[in-house]
């Protein structure tokens, strides 16, 4: 069964502002509304990379089936509707990095992966409206980069993309792109959402 038959049969909200995962789900071919889960992400604390990432998209999710049941007005059309929610962690030397805190701190963080190696952690929760039927799962990715050159980090910093993504990580990024040696693993996923796993998760709450 291909994306678009699957799209006219069920809808599908996306509760992320994420450019990058918005692109993603787009490139599956799957046509989605969006919802940002308003959560206090720092409240969530978890020792384990993958338990965080799942705790985080459980809120999102909870947070945004929330605002949905308070929506009076809500089409009735017979069609299933979909919470696709998603987190991702960077994890350097056993630390969990979230988004850099400021601009001194995304810089230490592109010093780290300059020449070495880190991972991504995401999580994918979906869960289907109509059921409360719910599915999640993470994907881990191991990415290793050349020597990042300094300027290319000041340029980085001054644009200020990498304050907005976990670890200060945009591996898609044009002046970063030269300087990834080996991603072990989906580019999709470390720019948060990794297709395989959404499309198995939606398929299995239908």
């Amino acid at each position: 069964m291909d994306s678009t038959s699957l799209n006219q049969q069920f809808k599908i909200i996306l509760g992320s502002s994420s450019i990058a995962r918005k692109q993603i789900l787009s490139d599956m071919g799957f046509q989605f509304t969006t919802m940002y889960a308003d959560i206090d992400e720092k409240a969530i604390r978890k020792e384990k990379p993958e338990d965080l990432v799942m705790a985080l998209a459980e809120a999102k999710a909870d947070a945004i089936v929330g605002k949905l049941q308070n929506i009076k007005n809500q089409e009735t059309d017979g069609k299933s509707t979909l919470v696709i929610a998603a987190d991702t962690v960077v994890v350097y030397e056993g630390a969990i990095r979230e988004k850099p805190s400021d601009k001194e701190e995304a810089r230490q963080f592109l010093k780290d992966y300059s020449g070495g190696h880190a991972a991504t952690v995401s999580s994918v929760l979906v869960t289907n409206l109509n059921t409360g039927l719910k599915k999640g799962e993470w994907d881990k990715v191991e990415i290793h980069f050349h020597d990042i050159p300094e300027e290319i980090i000041e340029n980085l910093i001054e644009e200020g993309i990498v304050l907005n993504v976990a670890g200060g990580l945009i591996i898609e990024h044009p002046l970063v792109l030269p300087y990834v040696k080996q991603v072990v693993g989906g580019t999709d996923s470390v720019m948060g959402l990794p297709k395989a796993l959404t499309r198995r998760l939606m398929n299995e709450v239908l």
